[in-house]
């Protein structure tokens, strides 16, 4: 069993910033990858950004220069500095972890989500 719990969400106006925080426990032989997706009311969910074990980061376009994914050395631990936020950015944020939970079997597992929501 492997739990992820996101924290970190609010309210905050146009311009300001917020950092979600999601922490991966449980049954996890190793991580391949931990993503950061979002879905607004009425939308369907879309990758925001991932960081690899490897190191290899990506983002969406929509958030390229304004929001940055980390993490800890245990890397099961990441994070999302969304700054200059937007109207736009309003939704539900989740945190995606890809693991292993032996050595060659892939499993993954979703938070229950935190809100943003940017004022205008």
């Amino acid at each position: 069993q492997v739990t992820v719990v996101e924290s970190g969400g609010g309210l905050v106006q146009a311009g300001g910033s917020l950092r979600l925080s999601c922490a991966a426990s449980g049954n996890i032989f190793s991580i391949n990858a931990m993503s950061w997706y979002r879905q607004a009311p009425g939308k369907e969910r879309e990758l925001v950004a991932t960081i690899t074990a490897g190191g290899n980061i990506n983002y969406a376009d929509f958030v390229k220069g304004r929001f940055t994914i980390s993490r800890t050395d245990a890397r099961n631990t990441v994070f999302l500095q969304m700054n200059s936020l937007k109207p736009d950015d309003t939704a539900v944020y989740y945190c995606n972890a890809e693991y292993y939970i032996d050595s060659y079997s892939r499993s993954f597992s979703w938070g229950q989500g935190t809100q943003v929501t940017v004022s205008s």
